[in-house]
């Protein structure tokens, strides 16, 4: 007995530290992929917008270049997500994806044609926006085997976004915008190698359970809810879709435009994690009219300003208008949707956050920039994220005397 205890004891503590080691590699994995991932993001979100620019597009083609991505992002999440379930993969897909957005952006090379650019953008976007869920869902399975935490491994994707909107800005300086699809197809390729090598996690993922889109619809106060995230999800897509046009017009170098993003980028690190930490302490719709009241002061800054380098303190404002925003959204959304709906209750939220305010603020909005100036448009912004700061406030007080 004596000789087995003494055996086993080394053999377990050599067993444990393979499997840390293990988990310790594939975590550092899913940090360099998901760092990987934000750096093509980063490249769509705030480089993308300038490269149509100087290809001679309108702001009204841009805006509905722009909106084909939200467009594709309601049918491909529900497809892919229901895929991922059916299928039992992850990573299979993820790998189709990247190939399939490295073959759209390489087509972008061979043509000027504004149809031709939409249908391609389209695909691309069909095979990029998915990417964010997936991973997502990718690595919160991960975290049982890993023993690593989402938020210690999603922060690397703030990094890479950050990281690539300082560096490309940086890099365009002495290369033009016409580099922009050399460095996605870098960013997208580098994704891919990381993405090989990812382990295939599995587990009790929830199926989105269609029937219950129509329970959800029938409760008025999630209804109310969802219809407040899409009025303040316009507001931030409008932002997002045209801030680089923005600060073009206004004389800004691709440098400066850069470090507007890595601004944002980075300011909303500290705030995820002090409302990880703290935000239970407080009510969530009042968090929410906060957030909203900070867009309207934002978007009201920018209506005004004439110099662009006045856009860096203004966009360290994210981390109190869209940081407290999205992470108090969810908490919000998890408190009033029922364990069995929760699935549904997640894939609507998307889609509205996603798909219609992008599809909104895309079309509409660009056509508000080029008729009525940049002024307008972000006036506009203003008065919907105040509309809703209001509302959320409204609702507040309407559900705590009900209560």
């Amino acid at each position: 007995m004596g000789l087995s205890s003494s055996g086993s004891g080394p053999t377990a503590a050599l067993t444990g530290a393979v499997k840390s080691s293990t988990a310790s590699k594939e975590a550092n994995l899913l940090r360099s992929f998901s760092f990987a991932v934000y750096m093509t993001q980063a490249i769509v979100v705030s480089y993308f917008p300038l490269y149509f620019l100087d290809r001679g597009f309108s702001a009204s083609q841009i805006g509905i270049i722009y909106a084909t991505g939200p467009f594709i992002s309601v049918f491909a999440n529900l497809l892919f997500g229901a895929a991922s379930d059916k299928y039992r993969t992850i990573k299979k897909i993820l790998v189709s994806l990247l190939i399939g957005q490295f073959l759209m952006v390489s087509l972008l090379f061979s043509t000027d044609s504004f149809i031709l650019i939409c249908f391609l953008m389209l695909a691309f976007y069909f095979c990029q926006t998915p990417m964010n869920p997936l991973s997502d869902s990718l690595i919160l399975l991960s975290s049982q085997f890993t023993g690593t935490p989402y938020a210690l491994v999603r922060i690397f994707g703030s990094l890479g976004f950050a990281f690539m909107a300082f560096f490309m800005g940086q890099l365009l300086r002495f290369t033009g915008s016409s580099s922009t699809l050399i460095f996605c197809l870098c960013s997208v390729g580098i994704s891919f190698m990381f993405s090989l090598g990812l382990k295939d996690y599995q587990g009790s993922l929830r199926k989105i359970e269609f029937s219950g889109f129509y329970k959800l619809l029938r409760k008025p106060e999630i209804v109310a809810f969802f219809v407040l995230i899409l009025i303040i999800s316009i507001s931030h897509r409008m932002y997002e879709g045209f801030l680089a046009v923005t600060l073009r017009e206004m004389g800004a170098s691709d440098s400066l435009v850069g470090i507007a993003w890595l601004t944002s980028a980075v300011s909303e690190i500290p705030v995820f994690f002090l409302l990880g930490k703290y935000g239970h302490k407080y009510k969530e719709l009042p968090l929410l009219a906060i957030a909203s009241l900070m867009y309207a002061i934002r978007f009201w800054l920018i209506s005004e300003i004439t110099s662009p380098v006045w856009i860096l303190p203004i966009q360290a404002m994210h981390s109190v208008s869209f940081g407290i925003y999205f992470a108090t959204a969810l908490r919000y959304l998890s408190s009033i949707i029922p364990d069995e709906y929760r699935s549904s209750g997640q894939a609507v939220y998307a889609v509205v956050w996603t798909g219609f305010a992008g599809i909104i603020s895309g079309t509409a909005g660009g056509a508000v920039f080029e008729h009525f100036g940049k002024s307008a448009f972000f006036q506009l912004a203003m008065t919907l994220a105040l509309v809703a700061s209001v509302s959320f406030l409204a609702k507040h007080f309407i559900t705590r005397a009900s209560g």
